[in-house]
């Protein structure tokens, strides 16, 4: 570990409003924030990311924002090589860095070290891929559980990680549980907080609505026009939660009303795995809205 330093998180579910709470909390300490989304990081996916903008990024200095092109490739070793060189530069400036975001698997590589597993293979990557495609998530998950069930239950039903487990499994025999992490470069105080179910799923709602109101089906359109959403491998940017409901909005296949129900549907299921993973893997206390703020600004020294 560097430095006695703990650095803060704020984690919470989609929609729980995490990035204005940060904001204000950031504002009002002097802080900067290191996101840890696994999507602000493209380039033009603005609108169904929600994306900080520009008003808020002049407000408060934010890091790992725009630092990738939907053509290329980011990952979780990538994320957590960029942040830990973002904290240091925080740290250095003698600013408070606090990390936000929802990706669990990336505040876990922050937590707790990256995997310690061999790099990816594509080839056998687009067999496994292609097979998701067939059978289906729950067919690979079985697969999975028939010879390791802890296993199955880390996976939290994610394709991506589904994918990446078994293509491991097939090339060395071992699943990437069994092969240890890195030391992390920090300490970290995770800090989470949910609403109420149906106050959540109110503001999913409305905030998806809000998102095809200001174009999310056109961003969708201008995405499927750099990258083919039907390649495979799976591209990491089409696993973004809603985009492929936008572009069915985009190419008339599906009406806006109909697309915001299932997207607000899959943002709720969505969000249940992301407050399964806080408890379950990063072990951060889940607080109420009406609690976090205070314990967020403590956390900052305010």
């Amino acid at each position: 570990m560097q430095g006695p330093q703990t650095v803060p998180i704020l984690t919470a579910p989609t929609a729980a409003g995490k990035s204005a709470l940060a904001l204000e909390a950031a504002l009002a300490c002097g802080a900067e924030i290191v996101s840890a989304d696994a999507f602000t990081v493209y380039r033009g996916l603005d609108i169904g990311t929600a994306k900080p903008g520009a008003q808020d990024l002049a407000r408060v200095p934010h890091h790992l924002i725009d630092v990738a092109d939907v053509t290329g490739t980011f990952d979780v070793a990538r994320f957590v090589t960029l942040a830990e060189a973002a904290i240091r530069d925080v740290l250095a400036r003698g600013r408070t860095p606090l990390v936000v975001g929802g990706t669990g698997f990336y505040l876990q590589g922050l937590m707790q070290g990256l995997p310690l597993t061999p790099p990816s293979d594509p080839q056998v990557r687009a067999e496994v891929e292609a097979e998701l495609e067939v059978r289906g998530l729950d067919a690979l998950l079985a697969d999975i559980a028939a010879t390791d069930p802890a296993e199955a239950a880390r996976m939290e039903r994610n394709p991506r990680r589904v994918v990446r487990a078994v293509e491991v499994h097939r090339r060395t025999g071992r699943y990437p549980g069994s092969f240890g992490r890195s030391e992390p470069a920090f300490r970290y105080a995770p800090l989470a907080f949910t609403r109420p179910p149906a106050e959540l799923e109110a503001r999913m709602h409305a905030r998806v609505l809000e998102m095809f109101a200001r174009g999310w089906a056109q961003e969708a359109a201008w995405l499927a026009a750099q990258v083919d959403p039907d390649a495979l491998p799976r591209p990491t940017v089409w696993q973004a939660l809603g985009y492929r409901e936008a572009l069915a909005v985009a190419c008339g296949t599906l009406g806006a009303e109909d697309a915001a129900a299932q997207v607000t549907l899959a943002t709720r299921q969505y969000a249940r795995r992301q407050l399964t993973f806080v408890r379950t893997q990063l072990r951060a206390p889940v607080l109420s809205a009406g609690e976090v703020d205070a314990a967020l600004r403590e956390a900052l020294g305010r």
